[in-house]
Protein backbone atom coordinates (compact mmCIF):
# COMPACT_ATOMS: atom_id res chain seq x y z
CA UNK A 1 0.00 0.00 0.00
CA UNK A 2 1.28 3.34 -0.80
CA UNK A 3 1.95 5.55 2.01
CA UNK A 4 3.99 8.11 0.60
CA UNK A 5 4.71 10.10 -2.66
CA UNK A 6 7.86 11.85 -4.08
CA UNK A 7 7.71 14.55 -6.38
CA UNK A 8 10.12 16.08 -8.75
CA UNK A 9 9.81 19.67 -8.57
CA UNK A 10 10.75 21.22 -11.69
CA UNK A 11 8.00 20.20 -13.93
CA UNK A 12 6.00 17.81 -12.36
CA UNK A 13 4.71 20.09 -9.22
CA UNK A 14 5.42 23.47 -11.09
CA UNK A 15 6.25 25.09 -14.09
CA UNK A 16 9.62 27.04 -13.96
CA UNK A 17 10.90 26.80 -17.26
CA UNK A 18 11.17 30.52 -17.78
CA UNK A 19 12.82 31.22 -14.13
CA UNK A 20 15.35 28.51 -15.42
CA UNK A 21 15.78 29.99 -19.15
CA UNK A 22 16.16 33.56 -17.41
CA UNK A 23 19.13 32.15 -15.23
CA UNK A 24 20.95 30.58 -17.85
CA UNK A 25 20.52 33.26 -20.48
CA UNK A 26 21.56 36.22 -18.55
CA UNK A 27 24.90 34.41 -17.89
CA UNK A 28 25.34 33.57 -21.39
CA UNK A 29 24.56 36.89 -22.55
CA UNK A 30 27.23 38.19 -19.89
CA UNK A 31 29.88 35.81 -21.36
CA UNK A 32 28.62 37.23 -25.24
CA UNK A 33 26.79 34.14 -26.33
CA UNK A 34 23.28 34.71 -27.99
CA UNK A 35 20.35 33.48 -25.44
CA UNK A 36 18.18 30.26 -26.15
CA UNK A 37 14.69 29.94 -26.70
CA UNK A 38 12.76 29.66 -23.74
CA UNK A 39 11.28 25.99 -25.09
CA UNK A 40 14.37 24.97 -25.55
CA UNK A 41 14.96 24.70 -21.88
CA UNK A 42 12.26 21.82 -21.49
CA UNK A 43 15.42 19.86 -22.51
CA UNK A 44 18.73 21.52 -20.99
CA UNK A 45 16.07 21.93 -17.46
CA UNK A 46 16.01 18.51 -15.62
CA UNK A 47 19.72 17.64 -14.18
CA UNK A 48 20.31 20.58 -12.39
CA UNK A 49 21.08 24.28 -12.94
CA UNK A 50 24.88 23.27 -13.88
CA UNK A 51 23.46 21.23 -17.01
CA UNK A 52 20.93 23.50 -18.04
CA UNK A 53 23.97 26.24 -18.59
CA UNK A 54 26.14 23.33 -20.32
CA UNK A 55 23.46 21.91 -22.76
CA UNK A 56 22.70 25.65 -23.61
CA UNK A 57 26.56 26.38 -24.34
CA UNK A 58 27.06 22.78 -26.11
CA UNK A 59 23.96 23.79 -28.59
CA UNK A 60 25.84 27.04 -29.49
CA UNK A 61 29.28 24.63 -30.14
CA UNK A 62 30.99 25.62 -26.63
CA UNK A 63 32.60 22.85 -25.10
CA UNK A 64 35.94 24.43 -23.19
CA UNK A 65 35.78 24.22 -19.89
CA UNK A 66 37.46 27.77 -18.56
CA UNK A 67 34.24 28.79 -20.17
CA UNK A 68 32.03 26.29 -19.04
CA UNK A 69 33.08 26.98 -15.47
CA UNK A 70 32.52 30.79 -15.56
CA UNK A 71 29.06 30.08 -16.97
CA UNK A 72 28.05 28.30 -13.87
CA UNK A 73 29.03 30.56 -11.20
CA UNK A 74 27.52 33.30 -13.34
CA UNK A 75 23.75 31.38 -13.55
CA UNK A 76 24.19 30.15 -10.05
CA UNK A 77 24.25 34.28 -9.22
CA UNK A 78 21.57 35.38 -11.67
CA UNK A 79 19.53 32.31 -10.91
CA UNK A 80 19.89 32.71 -7.24
CA UNK A 81 19.13 36.27 -7.78
CA UNK A 82 15.39 35.61 -9.08
CA UNK A 83 14.63 31.96 -8.60
CA UNK A 84 10.78 32.64 -9.12
CA UNK A 85 10.69 34.32 -12.20
CA UNK A 86 7.00 33.39 -13.71
CA UNK A 87 7.09 29.81 -11.23
CA UNK A 88 3.59 28.79 -10.66
CA UNK A 89 1.96 25.49 -9.83
CA UNK A 90 0.80 23.54 -12.16
CA UNK A 91 -3.41 23.56 -12.19
CA UNK A 92 -4.63 20.60 -9.81
CA UNK A 93 -1.30 20.37 -8.14
CA UNK A 94 -2.61 22.78 -4.72
CA UNK A 95 -6.18 20.58 -4.97
CA UNK A 96 -3.91 17.21 -5.53
CA UNK A 97 -1.54 17.95 -2.58
CA UNK A 98 -4.62 18.43 -0.35
CA UNK A 99 -6.53 15.75 -0.85
CA UNK A 100 -3.17 13.51 -0.64
CA UNK A 101 -2.58 15.05 3.20
CA UNK A 102 -6.30 14.52 4.49
CA UNK A 103 -5.69 10.57 2.81
CA UNK A 104 -2.68 10.73 5.25
CA UNK A 105 -0.50 10.11 2.36
CA UNK A 106 3.18 11.49 3.18
CA UNK A 107 4.70 13.78 0.53
CA UNK A 108 8.24 15.11 -0.41
CA UNK A 109 9.95 16.79 -2.53
CA UNK A 110 13.11 15.72 -4.31
CA UNK A 111 14.72 17.84 -6.83
CA UNK A 112 18.18 18.41 -8.78
CA UNK A 113 17.59 22.26 -7.90
CA UNK A 114 19.90 23.45 -5.12
CA UNK A 115 18.71 22.62 -2.03
CA UNK A 116 17.96 25.87 -0.63
CA UNK A 117 16.47 26.97 -3.99
CA UNK A 118 14.74 24.20 -3.77
CA UNK A 119 13.08 24.82 -0.39
CA UNK A 120 12.59 28.52 -1.10
CA UNK A 121 10.58 27.78 -4.18
CA UNK A 122 8.51 24.75 -2.94
CA UNK A 123 7.56 26.91 0.34
CA UNK A 124 6.63 29.77 -2.00
CA UNK A 125 4.36 27.91 -3.90
CA UNK A 126 2.77 25.29 -1.55
CA UNK A 127 3.55 27.14 1.85
CA UNK A 128 6.05 25.95 4.83
CA UNK A 129 3.71 23.21 6.14
CA UNK A 130 2.64 21.55 3.05
CA UNK A 131 5.41 19.22 2.61
CA UNK A 132 6.86 16.99 5.14
CA UNK A 133 10.60 16.88 3.48
CA UNK A 134 11.97 18.82 0.63
CA UNK A 135 15.52 17.50 -0.52
CA UNK A 136 17.50 19.78 -3.11
CA UNK A 137 21.10 19.30 -4.49
CA UNK A 138 23.73 19.71 -2.08
CA UNK A 139 26.85 17.68 -1.23
CA UNK A 140 25.51 14.95 0.80
CA UNK A 141 22.84 13.39 -2.25
CA UNK A 142 23.96 12.97 -5.38
CA UNK A 143 22.13 14.53 -7.98
CA UNK A 144 19.47 12.38 -9.55
CA UNK A 145 19.32 9.75 -11.12
CA UNK A 146 21.59 8.54 -7.80
CA UNK A 147 18.23 7.07 -5.91
CA UNK A 148 20.48 8.02 -2.88
CA UNK A 149 18.02 11.04 -1.98
CA UNK A 150 15.02 8.84 -2.64
CA UNK A 151 16.00 6.24 0.08
CA UNK A 152 17.01 8.86 2.27
CA UNK A 153 13.18 10.17 2.09
CA UNK A 154 12.38 6.56 2.86
CA UNK A 155 14.10 6.12 5.40
CA UNK A 156 13.27 9.20 6.96
CA UNK A 157 9.02 8.32 6.53
CA UNK A 158 10.07 4.99 7.99
CA UNK A 159 8.54 3.49 5.13
CA UNK A 160 10.22 0.66 2.07
CA UNK A 161 10.70 1.44 -1.33
CA UNK A 162 7.36 -0.34 -2.10
CA UNK A 163 5.18 2.03 0.03
CA UNK A 164 6.46 5.01 -2.43
CA UNK A 165 5.30 6.00 -5.47
CA UNK A 166 8.06 8.29 -7.47
CA UNK A 167 6.51 11.32 -9.49
CA UNK A 168 8.33 12.93 -12.30
CA UNK A 169 8.19 14.43 -15.89
CA UNK A 170 11.79 13.18 -17.28
CA UNK A 171 14.04 10.22 -18.19
CA UNK A 172 15.92 11.24 -14.96
CA UNK A 173 13.24 10.82 -12.89
CA UNK A 174 11.95 7.36 -14.49
CA UNK A 175 15.44 5.97 -13.87
CA UNK A 176 16.14 7.76 -10.30
CA UNK A 177 12.50 5.93 -9.27
CA UNK A 178 12.95 2.64 -10.96
CA UNK A 179 16.57 2.63 -8.94
CA UNK A 180 15.01 3.03 -6.05
CA UNK A 181 12.40 0.21 -6.25
CA UNK A 182 9.47 2.61 -5.96
CA UNK A 183 6.28 2.96 -7.67
CA UNK A 184 7.27 5.39 -11.09
CA UNK A 185 4.99 7.70 -12.35
CA UNK A 186 5.92 9.94 -15.59
CA UNK A 187 3.80 13.19 -15.84
CA UNK A 188 2.79 14.21 -18.92
CA UNK A 189 2.35 17.76 -17.96
CA UNK A 190 6.11 18.69 -17.62
CA UNK A 191 8.92 19.42 -19.72
CA UNK A 192 9.15 16.26 -21.68
CA UNK A 193 6.96 14.12 -24.40
CA UNK A 194 4.51 11.33 -23.27
CA UNK A 195 7.07 9.18 -25.53
CA UNK A 196 10.40 9.93 -23.27
CA UNK A 197 8.10 8.60 -20.06
CA UNK A 198 7.38 5.36 -22.21
CA UNK A 199 10.96 4.37 -23.07
CA UNK A 200 12.50 5.22 -20.21
CA UNK A 201 10.11 2.26 -18.49
CA UNK A 202 7.44 4.27 -16.49
CA UNK A 203 5.10 2.05 -14.56
CA UNK A 204 2.04 4.58 -14.99
CA UNK A 205 1.24 8.14 -17.02
CA UNK A 206 -0.56 10.23 -15.37
CA UNK A 207 -2.72 13.19 -17.72
CA UNK A 208 -2.83 15.52 -14.87
CA UNK A 209 -2.62 15.90 -11.14
CA UNK A 210 -5.70 14.54 -9.85
CA UNK A 211 -5.36 11.34 -11.87
CA UNK A 212 -2.98 10.50 -9.21
CA UNK A 213 -5.74 10.16 -6.80
CA UNK A 214 -7.27 7.67 -9.43
CA UNK A 215 -3.49 5.57 -9.44
CA UNK A 216 -3.72 5.52 -5.44
CA UNK A 217 -7.37 4.12 -5.66
CA UNK A 218 -5.95 1.23 -8.38
CA UNK A 219 -3.44 0.95 -6.13
CA UNK A 220 -5.56 -0.29 -2.91
CA UNK A 221 -7.45 -2.62 -5.20
CA UNK A 222 -4.05 -4.65 -5.96
CA UNK A 223 -3.48 -3.04 -9.53
CA UNK A 224 -0.06 -2.71 -9.03
CA UNK A 225 2.83 -4.66 -10.66
CA UNK A 226 5.98 -4.87 -9.48
CA UNK A 227 8.85 -6.56 -11.88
Amino acid sequence: MIKACIFDLDGTLADTVESIAKGVNLALEEMGYEPRAVDEFNYYAGDGINMSLIRALRADGETREDVIEKGIILTRKFFGADNMYHVRPYPEMTCLLQKLKEQGIRIAVFSNKPHEDAIEVVQTLFGRDTFDWIQGQNEQVPKKPDPTGAFAIAEHFALSPEEIMYLGDTDTDMKTGLAAGMYTVGVTWGFRPRKELEENHAMALAEHPLQILELLEEQKKGGFCYE
